[in-house]
């Protein structure tokens, strides 16, 4: 089954709408794109201006997907794009900006059903508009023992005077963005990441991992800071996962994060897409802070005042000291990986 429509003036032909997406629960194409249609006025605001990367599932879930960072060929003349120079691929990359309606509902026509914007704007693509941490839990560690952790870190937050906003991956994981809006550098937002997963790990060794160890990982949750890098991106707010059905990375309030842990129940955090647009209508756009409330991280390099600054501080001069991936786990006499 194919349609035409016409969105905000621009023409659009909609293909196999009613193929099986998500093959366990039958959501399909038309679903898909009815459910980005609905959401487009919480999500488009966190995706335009920014380099977007498709992770695209032509034949569902089940299927084997793939990652797309150029605008395809076919795209329609008015779909935006943004050409930024790739040193790694030594090329430029057009990446689509998903600016609109009409080009969010192109690419769930294209069953780009996971959407991974940059932390920087097209604009200044040096200069990251957000930090976030990506908590991983390794099983029998689930969304539960990821609670805990955002909720160590919000209090950290809370003593430099920054607030921070959790949603869910969507998938196993919970996510903590801190919104800056202010000038930054990379190199400034992942060595404070670093370090502050750096502290966590020292000083709850039994839960936190700060590096990637897939023989430590169990019952741990790995708060990956490495996500705070020009080259990488991370799930949108409000963006489909690929899952069995059709889950989404869903903003949620710290009371919700904290009656989670309470209650030691991960179902609590787990949202579809049709409970998603509902949530939005009710509540509105818990992230839409992130889009503009400005906030400077403190120098880690001029001192800290926050509970284990020392330890920060040593984290960060071990950084800047062994910058290498192979010395960057000697953080010090405090900072002592376990």
């Amino acid at each position: 089954m194919d349609s035409a429509v016409d969105i905000q003036g621009r023409h659009l032909k909609l293909s196999n709408l009613e193929k099986v997406l998500y093959p366990a629960v039958g959501f399909t194409k038309q679903q898909v794109i009815d459910y980005y249609a609905r959401i487009a006025p919480a999500m488009i605001p966190h995706l335009a201006g920014r380099p977007l990367t498709r992770k695209r599932y032509p034949d569902g879930v089940d299927g084997e997907p793939f990652f797309e960072k150029n605008a395809p060929m076919h795209k329609p003349e008015w779909v935006k794009t943004a050409p930024i120079w790739s040193g790694r691929n030594r090329r430029t990359i057009n990446y689509v900006l998903a600016d609109d309606l009409a080009t969010l509902v192109w690419l769930a026509n294209l069953a780009a059903l996971e959407l991974h914007p940059s932390l920087a704007l097209a604009t200044d693509i040096t200069c990251p508009t957000e930090m976030v941490f990506d908590l991983d839990p390794g099983p029998p560690a689930n969304i539960v023992q990821c609670c805990q952790v955002g909720l160590w870190l919000r209090e950290i937050f809370e003593h430099f005077g920054l607030q921070s906003f959790p949603k869910t991956s969507g998938s196993k994981g919970l996510q903590i963005y801190i919104p800056l809006n202010t000038p930054a550098t990379y190199d400034v937002t992942k060595l404070f990441a670093h370090a502050l997963a750096q502290l966590l790990e020292h000083d709850h060794p039994d839960l936190v991992l700060s590096e990637m160890s897939k023989q430590a990982r169990t019952g741990k949750v790995f708060v990956d800071w490495s996500q705070n890098d020009e080259h990488k991106t991370t799930i949108a707010v409000y963006s489909l996962r690929a899952r069995e059905g059709p889950t989404v990375s869903t903003p949620v309030t710290w009371e919700e994060v904290e009656k989670a842990l309470k209650k030691k129940d991960a179902s609590l955090l787990v949202f579809e897409a049709a409970r998603v647009v509902a949530r939005f209508e009710k509540m509105g756009d818990l992230f839409e802070p992130v889009l503009e409330l400005k906030q400077k991280l403190p120098d880690l390099r001029k001192g800290a005042v926050a509970p284990g600054a020392e330890t920060i501080e040593i984290a960060a001069q071990a950084d800047e000291e062994h910058p290498t991936p192979g010395r960057r786990k000697r953080a010090g006499k405090k900072g002592t990986k376990h």
